[in-house]
């Protein structure tokens, strides 16, 4: 009985309950939302926010986070626009926008570790200059004379599925990460900081180094969604993935990664991403306003700190309650 009460108590198995009455209400709002195309769609439109999300876990779960993330892939996306647009060859585009996200992570990285910064302040300045950036590269132009086969990065389908490339890319980063926080001495090194980070220095943890390399990882694979993100439109602005930093959030916090850090898994992520996504593509499919659903996900984002913490307390009782009685 107390297994049976642990796992319906389980924040992973709530999830769960959540993507099915997701898939449920969605099918019934709109005919179209359990097509194949309707699907490929919406895994498209979900992976710049999955891949951003891979690196904000690891980050929150250290104890810090990355609000600068949406404005990198901006500053991406009008870099490589900047660089197709005065006839530099695309691969060349793609590594330098590689380079300028690493660099990107790393002010955000040296400022918080060097500086002692607060990340949440840090961040929250840089996702306003690099988005401040991202207008003094472009301005309010939109580069859209990319090659067919770089177009098809974001559009085309893997042969045979209703997968598209950029899924493909996604499974691949998220399978490292999978194996690097949960198989690996890094990992371990990581839910060490974000318990006790006095304690992980102590341990012999170079703290200051992990938490630079993982602004840096965020950075890079958020060039990367930007790269993706104008394969998929077609087009470089200054404006692109505006807002998506509260998605990305959200999914990472849904997911059961604490924000206080030292807690959280990949799979409880990966499922809060296809909630956040079926939830947007079903509203989508009945013309609510994009307004509205950055409410209902505001609304996402506060269930995802307080759920855990609620789930937490249900399963301490359940637990102390047998011992209460046996007293």
């Amino acid at each position: 009985m107390k297994s049976v009460l642990r796992l319906v108590g389980s924040w992973d198995v709530l999830l769960v309950l959540l993507l099915v009455i997701v898939l449920g209400t969605g099918s019934s709002l709109s005919p179209y939302f359990l097509v194949g195309s309707n699907f490929t769609f919406l895994i498209s439109d979900s992976m710049e926010r999955a891949i951003m999300a891979l690196p904000m876990m690891l980050i929150i779960v250290t104890g810090e986070i990355d609000l600068s993330v949406a404005s990198t892939l901006g500053l991406a996306s009008s870099v490589l626009g900047l660089l197709v647009g005065v006839g530099l060859p695309l691969w060349l585009g793609i590594v330098v926008v590689l380079l300028v996200g690493v660099a990107c992570g790393l002010v955000n990285g040296l400022l918080i570790t060097r500086l002692g910064l607060p990340s949440l302040v840090v961040t929250l300045g840089t996702l306003a200059l690099y988005r401040g950036l991202s207008y003094v590269v472009l301005g309010s132009n939109a580069i859209s004379n990319f090659p067919i086969a770089f177009t098809s990065l974001g559009l085309g389908t893997i042969p045979g599925t209703i997968f598209p490339w950029s899924f493909l890319i996604f499974a691949v980063l998220a399978l490292l990460c999978l194996i690097v926080l949960h198989f690996s001495w890094i990992g371990r090194q990581l839910y060490a900081i974000g318990n006790n980070k006095d304690a992980a220095l102590f341990a012999g943890i170079r703290v200051a180094r992990v938490k630079l390399l993982l602004y840096m990882l965020s950075g890079l694979f958020s060039a990367l969604a930007g790269i993706i993100f104008t394969a998929r439109f077609s087009s470089a602005r200054a404006d692109n993935a505006l807002g998506f930093e509260l998605d990305v959030v959200t999914i990472v916090l849904l997911g059961g990664v604490s924000i206080f850090g030292g807690k959280g898994t990949l799979p409880g992520v990966l499922l809060s991403l296809f909630v956040v996504a079926g939830l947007r593509n079903a509203l989508g499919l009945i013309d609510v306003t994009s307004d509205v659903q950055s409410i209902i996900i505001g609304i996402l984002l506060i269930v995802s700190v307080l759920g855990p913490n609620l789930v937490q307390r249900i399963q301490t009782a359940f637990s102390i309650r047998p011992r209460s009685a046996r007293q």
